[in-house]
């Protein structure tokens, strides 16, 4: 099973940038699913998740900037992310499961200690 991110790239400081993950339907359709970053030198975190239900979790600080969301037409993971700021930059990451993911997002415990199923390779993200 393939997750393939994409839209990462360089952006300024307040501006905006659209990640994309596409997953194979059947994982689409059915798991949880989120996006998770780590920057160099610091431990991956949370930063949203959409169960099957539609529930979403952000991590506070994306609060207000990031919007996760699920295209169905594609099979499409989404963050919109606006009001970039150097604290952002990081390499995105985005992962499914069949059980939810919203604890991960407020738990860096539990991030630290449960296994994901399904992982992407990355889309690197850098604010200057």
């Amino acid at each position: 099973v393939q997750l393939v991110e994409s839209g990462g790239g360089s952006v300024q400081a307040g501006g905006r940038l659209k990640l994309f993950c596409k997953l194979p339907k059947h994982i689409f359709q059915s798991y949880c699913m989120g996006w998770f970053r780590q920057a160099p030198g610091k431990e991956r975190e949370g930063v949203a998740t959409i169960d099957s239900d539609g529930s979403t979790v952000y991590a506070e600080s994306v609060k207000g900037r990031f919007t996760i969301s699920k295209d169905s037409a594609e099979s499409s993971l989404d963050l919109e992310m606006t009001f970039l700021n150097p604290e952002d930059t990081a390499m995105y990451y985005c992962a499914a499961d069949p059980q939810t993911l919203h604890i991960l997002v407020v738990s860096p415990k539990h991030l630290a200690s449960t296994t994901v199923e399904y992982w992407g390779q990355g889309t690197q993200v850098t604010v200057s």
